[in-house]
């Protein structure tokens, strides 16, 4: 029996799982006074309820859980088929808490199984590789998880963002579905704005990072009325970081020059011995109704979560610690070719304004080896008709990648 017959039993055969509903019977012989005594009153006592059977993998010894959802995970490595790991979260909240337990951060292990994964920091080895399908269209853009589009339209969605001009910017709105792009809505995510020129970029999460204590509201929200938006909804933005693109009219200085501020990464934590902020779940409202497994289908994915309070007040890791500034790594002159040129390792194979690689920006004073420097955190690249590569590592998650890559695709007059 393959894995997935095994969950499917398991889901089937806990689906009639519930509590004993214990009540209180009061034994005493109801006593009135006077003429009371004469009265027939209706029994109000309810009857005792019946123990309800519970199912044979409830009482599943933990020791034999941890191994099972230990073999699947470890058996599970990549999409579609890792959804069986998210499967299992799904029996009941014994297998979540232990599922949560086994399954590692994509940091330790390379991998992204749930939601949260899209926002915790990348691997250390190894670049995470995803692609990014354009539509032109629609002003939609889809995050995949792989390193090529499959024929078999299996690929594992990650995030979707849509662009929206207004009159003095540009906001692409990033959620974890393809069909719904409100800011009231579960499933966003966060937002990329822009300038008016179009050459500096501000991105916003949906909840603040970890290890800060959430502030009280510098200012409320005033594009919703307070009857339109439920308090549980995320529509706070928290600052995360600005990416900034230099002055270069009619490309007189070469290629596009960027800098990456990110707030809310700590510089210290491409040291030795560093860590990244790395937040372990969604706010309260993504509980039990977001399904990770079905996100390329269009359905909503699901995470495991915790309480937390929305709030406009930007956050920055750690307080006053230097942030991380990511640069371009200088690319070369190809005198053949006549043109500018990185090694993308394959990754990318079409020329274009927009492909470029990030590396860290730091001072000598900081203790930072050179292999460490030049290390490319961030890559994005062409590789077909609006079909993009995007290579992302330690210390950026997914999230902040996307929003990075995303400001490449929007108009630039005064940088170009």
């Amino acid at each position: 029996m393959s894995l997935k017959s095994i969950v499917r039993e398991l889901r089937e055969m806990t689906d009639g799982i519930g509590s004993i509903s214990r009540r209180r019977v009061d034994g005493k012989p109801w006593r009135g006074r006077g003429r009371a005594r004469s009265h027939i009153a209706p029994d109000e006592t309810p009857p005792e309820s019946e123990p309800i059977e519970q199912g044979q993998w409830a009482n599943l010894p933990p020791e034999l859980l941890l191994d099972i959802i230990r073999r699947v995970e470890e058996s599970e490595t990549l999409w579609p088929a890792r959804a069986v790991v998210v499967s299992c979260a799904l029996v009941c909240r014994s297998w979540r808490e232990v599922t949560k337990e086994i399954v590692k951060t994509p940091e330790q292990c390379g991998r992204l199984t749930f939601p949260i994964s899209l926002k915790q920091p990348g691997s250390r080895e190894s670049p995470i590789q995803c692609f990014i399908r354009r539509d032109a269209a629609t002003c939609s853009y889809l995050l995949y998880y792989g390193l090529v589009p499959s024929e078999t339209e299996s690929d594992k969605l990650l995030l979707a963002a849509k662009k929206i001009r207004r009159a003095t910017c540009t906001d692409f709105i990033i959620s974890l579905v393809a069909d719904d792009f409100s800011r009231t809505s579960s499933t966003y995510v966060g937002k990329l704005r822009s300038n008016f020129l179009g050459t500096k970029f501000t991105i916003f999460d949906s909840q603040p990072t970890c290890e800060v204590p959430i502030q009280p509201a510098s200012r409320t929200l005033r594009r919703f009325h307070s009857r339109q938006v439920s308090p549980k909804l995320p529509a706070s933005s928290y600052y995360k970081g600005t990416i900034t693109y230099e002055l270069n009219v009619l490309r007189t200085r070469g290629p596009r020059r960027m800098h990456c501020i990110m707030h809310s990464i700590p510089v210290s934590s491409i040291e030795e011995g560093g860590t990244a902020p790395t937040p372990t779940s969604f706010p309260e409202n993504f509980d039990d109704r977001l399904s990770f497994s079905s996100a390329s289908k269009g359905k909503e994915p699901f995470s495991d979560v915790s309480l937390a309070t929305p709030s406009e007040s930007p956050a920055i890791v750690h307080g006053s610690a230097e942030p991380l500034i990511l640069k371009n790594k200088a690319p070369r002159w190809h005198e053949q070719l006549q043109c500018w040129c990185l090694n993308f390792r394959g990754r990318v194979t079409v020329a274009s304004v927009k492909n470029f690689q990030l590396v860290a920006a730091v001072e000598p004073s900081h203790n930072i080896s050179a292999e460490e420097q030049e290390k490319v955190i961030l890559q994005f690249g062409k590789i077909g008709k609006d079909i993009f590569t995007m290579d992302y590592r330690y210390p950026l998650s997914a999230f902040q990648a996307f929003a990075i890559c995303l400001s490449s695709f929007d108009t630039k007059p005064a940088c170009e």
